[in-house]
């Protein structure tokens, strides 16, 4: 069997406190195969949102050891993380977190800041997830003139826009009703037929059947089935 795309051993994080530590991850193993669709549930407090964050390399303060696409993420300097990261991860966030003063077009383009792209092969780019959302005719638009579920689309094409392999989503539905719910699940079931990696944190049983398998975390813990 070919290595894991994301591979965690021993992953723990903690804090200090007066007379001790406050323990968020506790001893974490686990392994990710390319193309799989993963879901992490738990309490709240159970460290969901804390692993996701250390997958997506937001969060650096932690013990342990994470190969990412046979990358031993746990040895790079803190800039190679982050070309890392931009390389191969895509987040899409419950708040959305579109710039309010930037267009659709605009939002869409930041991430390619980073790369070396002439403005006609950004344009490109832009112009090709704009026509796969269906966000043509919103491409002027501010975030505040969108629903929603309009947002949470900019968001999900903006994390896609550099083509990453792994895709992190923390509650993605968690501001949307039920109809803009199911259609964002939808095209991440979609995107990971065409190929891409998701790992989504949710409370929604009804998200979790979109996935391959569950991982359950409770007080920091791997839950073993």
């Amino acid at each position: 069997m070919s290595s894991p795309l994301i591979s965690l051993r021993h992953v723990e994080k903690s804090y200090p406190l007066a007379g001790g530590r406050a323990w968020v991850l506790r001893n974490i193993d686990l392994d990710i195969q390319a193309g799989e669709f993963v879901t992490l549930m738990g309490p709240s407090g159970a460290g969901k949102s804390t692993l996701l964050s250390i997958l997506g390399m937001l969060d650096a303060e932690w013990q342990g050891e994470y190969v990412l696409d046979g990358q031993a993420v746990h040895k790079l300097k803190p800039k190679d993380r982050g070309e890392l990261s931009r390389r191969t991860i895509g987040f899409v966030f419950q708040q959305y977190h579109l710039l309010d003063n930037l267009t659709v077009a605009e939002n869409l383009e930041v991430p390619l800041a980073y790369r070396n792209l002439k403005k006609g092969e950004r344009d490109a780019l832009v112009g090709d997830m704009l026509d796969r959302f269906q966000l043509v005719g919103k491409k002027d638009l501010f975030p505040s003139q969108l629903s929603g579920g309009q947002q949470q689309l900019v968001g999900i094409a903006r994390a896609l826009i550099a083509n990453p392999k792994v895709l992190l989503a923390d509650e993605p539905t968690g501001n949307l009703h039920s109809q803009q719910a199911k259609h964002i699940m939808e095209v991440f079931q979609k995107l990971n037929q065409e190929g891409t990696t998701i790992v989504q944190v949710t409370h929604s049983d009804a998200n979790a059947a979109y996935g391959h398998r569950i991982v359950q975390l409770a007080d920091g813990w791997l839950q073993k089935n």
